[in-house]
């Protein structure tokens, strides 16, 4: 059976005022949606999109929007802190090869970061799925990977 964030508890849960800055950067996320869901888009098929997230400790990977069906895994596990578009803050633990599956309808999305709150790298790799019930967000010029010579 494939778990979701539903199935997991957050360690920490609050909808504390977050920083100036870092609800300036939510507003403009609001603005000009960022659909890269990762740090490093690997991989591109006709179907799917291929993520790593590497953090190293104290780093945060910026907010971005998942609009499309995807899973995550952990690879090495860690400990994270998230800033949810709902005014959360949640705080987890990732055990190495956890993985979590979200889908979304039409017209809804999640917008959220991810900073690294341990004292190693936290390493993450995202597929998304193309063929969602929406349609995929173009990507940025220069974050597909360029072919092989």
């Amino acid at each position: 059976m494939a778990l979701s964030m539903l199935d997991k508890a957050a360690e920490k849960n609050d909808k504390s005022q977050w920083l100036a800055e870092l609800s300036a950067e939510f507003e403009r996320e609001a603005k000009n949606p960022n659909p890269c869901v990762g740090s490093t888009l690997l991989s591109e098929t006709e179907r799917t999109r291929v993520w790593i997230i590497r953090l190293a400790p104290g780093e945060r990977i910026g907010f971005h929007r998942h609009v499309l069906d995807y899973f995550w895994t952990s690879v090495n596990g860690g400990r994270g802190r998230q800033h949810v578009h709902d005014g959360t803050t949640v705080e987890y633990t990732y055990a190495p090869g956890e993985t979590r599956h979200e889908t979304y309808g039409k017209g809804e999305f999640k917008v959220h970061d991810l900073e690294n709150l341990g004292d190693r790298e936290m390493v993450f790799m995202t597929v998304e799925f193309k063929d969602s019930a929406n349609k995929p967000m173009a990507l940025p010029a220069g974050v597909r990977p360029q072919a092989a010579a």
